[in-house]
């Protein structure tokens, strides 16, 4: 019944984003605004399908996982509406937390990363799966089956929730005032796909901002700073079809082929992005504490 519902899901929402996506590019065509571009567009569709096809090949495999784990579940809510409620809450955390290990772990960054390959912003952006995704997604989901929740009701929630994330990239909608303490908005991602330094790694929610703000990766946007979308290092070949999938890893490799102790090999595949046991490359975190030390020694002179 919830595998129904979800090609259902589908099936009504494929039309609604083919309509949005084609008022945003009208929209940034008439305003001469650049937010599309052809090359790039084709570029998340193709991602988008890989992962789809892959999602589709390894679905069985997921579902008896949550399956085997589920027959254990010490938790049980018999009303459906709270049923539903904490269903959605907890999945929505699970994505932070799978997200959020996606950004501080190279390992992982190496399957996201294409996501965030794009110098572009728009509806289409949100397509631009991390191929390589459904390998892994579901063992963050196990929790979910243990609490009780059905796996066909995950797969559903997390399709259903998808939606809200795909929607969220965009650059026509400013901030919506007091859904910005709680919801994952526009406004709130537009910051997670920026490679100002301020903004790395900020911004983690699918649905809800709440997780962020309590586990400390939120970032609110500022409106006197611009923002370049992206990465850090650019790519280049952007829209090769297998360099855009597979470029950090043949970093990865690289690294690991140097002559280093073996700890250091594996703090380059497993340490956060950007990591260097030289200082030749800085983290996120490491590229803020240096922007803000700049800062304090410019105001003391």
């Amino acid at each position: 019944m919830e595998l129904f519902k979800e090609a259902l899901l589908i099936k009504y929402t494929t039309p609604v984003y083919a309509i949005l996506i084609g008022i945003e590019m009208g929209m940034s065509y008439i305003h001469n605004k650049h937010y599309y571009t052809v090359k790039d567009t084709f570029t998340n569709v193709y991602l988008s399908v890989l992962n789809l096809a892959l999602d589709v090949l390894v679905r069985v495999f997921c579902l008896f996982v949550l399956n085997f784990f589920f027959q254990y579940h010490f938790f049980e809510i018999q009303n459906i509406y709270a049923y539903w409620i904490f269903l959605f809450v907890l999945q929505d955390l699970a994505f932070y937390f799978q997200h959020r290990v996606d950004h501080f772990s190279r390992f992982f960054w190496a399957v996201h990363v294409t996501h965030h390959s794009s110098d572009y912003f728009n509806l289409t952006t949100g397509f631009r799966s991390s191929v390589f995704q459904p390998l892994y997604r579901y063992i963050y989901f196990i929790p979910l089956a243990l609490f009780g929740c059905e796996p066909m009701d995950i797969m559903l929630m997390y399709s259903a929730t998808q939606i809200y994330g795909i929607l969220i990239h965009t650059q026509y909608i400013n901030k919506l005032g007091f859904l910005e303490y709680f919801l994952a908005t526009p406004s709130h991602h537009r910051v997670h796909h920026a490679s100002n330094i301020k903004y790395l790694d900020k911004n983690m929610g699918m649905v809800l901002i709440i997780w962020d703000k309590i586990f400390g990766t939120f970032q609110k946007e500022d409106d006197t700073e611009t923002i370049k979308y992206g990465l850090t290092k650019k790519l280049q070949e952007p829209h090769h079809p297998i360099h855009i999938v597979f470029h950090e890893w043949k970093g990865i490799v690289s690294d690991m082929k140097r002559k280093l102790p073996l700890k250091i090999k594996l703090a380059y595949l497993f340490m956060p992005p950007g990591w260097s046991h030289d200082g030749s490359t800085k983290t996120s975190k490491q590229l803020r504490e240096e922007e803000l030390n700049k800062k304090q020694r410019n105001e003391k002179e």
